[in-house]
């Protein structure tokens, strides 16, 4: 049981507690439902104010356990937030559980509706989870606009009028604006250029101070992990073979298989 610990800490962020996900596949049987384990009896705490740097080959199940502990996808299993399960019979106490575990994707474009204006698209949230006036709403999208680097008399724009880099930004600040304590990145930085993935690395390390947040950053980019994580979990088959200090993994790996990513990565780097 990985368990990434602070003395002065005794309740977790986040409890994961014998997670697992099953997907169906086809089968050429009808009445045969063919399921794929992706996701395998993991169990792990996160502390407040640490990164947690998820790595593995495509296919491992980084952005499977991503999306469960974000509630996108079915799991069996516990998921809990500072002690309370995020799966709740009490629709009042789920839907202030859930505003304080967000997700940031790889395709900020593909996540952000063409149809809303940033303004829109970063106060959606507000109206199901908060209770403010008009003004106090306005006045929180121009503070995570500002917050994440994006002018807010930009707000009456479109997502296709910023780069990509500024379209991860509203992301980001979508999700900051439900003030959460824990976020899961998933590839924040890939489909950017690297000049790009430096400043917002740099941006989620800033506001991770400000805000106090605790992350789960999912990525194949060992480069980019290295900078930005406390700890490392390395998975395979949908399992967490290796867990440790971000120096410690890096430096002194003891699976063959987290041997093979770093040296597959020390080559990519090199070409």
């Amino acid at each position: 049981l990985p368990k990434i610990s602070n003395a002065l800490q005794t309740v977790p962020v986040i409890e994961i507690k014998n997670l697992n996900v099953f997907y169906s596949i086809p089968s050429p049987n009808f009445f045969k439902r063919n399921t794929f384990h992706a996701v395998k009896e993991i169990s792990f705490s996160i502390f407040e104010n640490t990164t947690i740097g998820l790595v593995g080959e495509s296919g491992s199940g980084k952005s499977t356990l991503g999306k469960a502990i974000a509630n996108l996808v079915d799991y069996e299993g516990n998921i809990l937030f500072k002690g309370k399960n995020l799966n709740t019979n009490s629709k009042k106490e789920n839907k202030e559980l859930k505003k304080n575990v967000q997700i940031v994707f790889q395709d900020p474009y593909g996540s952000l509706s063409p149809r809303m204006t940033i303004g829109e698209i970063v106060g959606e949230g507000l109206g199901v989870h908060f209770k403010f006036s008009k003004k106090e709403k306005e006045e929180r999208i121009d503070k995570v606009l500002s917050d994440v680097g994006i002018d807010y008399s930009a707000k009456n724009k479109y997502p296709h009028e910023f780069s990509g880099g500024q379209r991860q930004r509203i992301a980001i600040a979508r999700s900051l604006i439900m003030n959460p304590a824990f976020m899961v990145l998933d590839e924040p930085t890939s489909a950017l250029d690297r000049s790009i993935q430096i400043q917002v690395i740099n941006l989620l390390k800033d506001i991770q101070q400000e805000y106090s947040l605790t992350y789960l950053f999912i990525s194949h980019d060992l480069k980019v992990i290295r900078s930005m994580s406390d700890y490392i979990f390395v998975m395979k088959d949908g399992e967490i073979v290796e867990s440790g200090l971000s120096e410690s993994v890096f430096d002194q790996p003891k699976e063959e298989y987290t041997k093979k990513l770093l040296s597959a990565a020390l080559r990519y780097a090199a070409e």
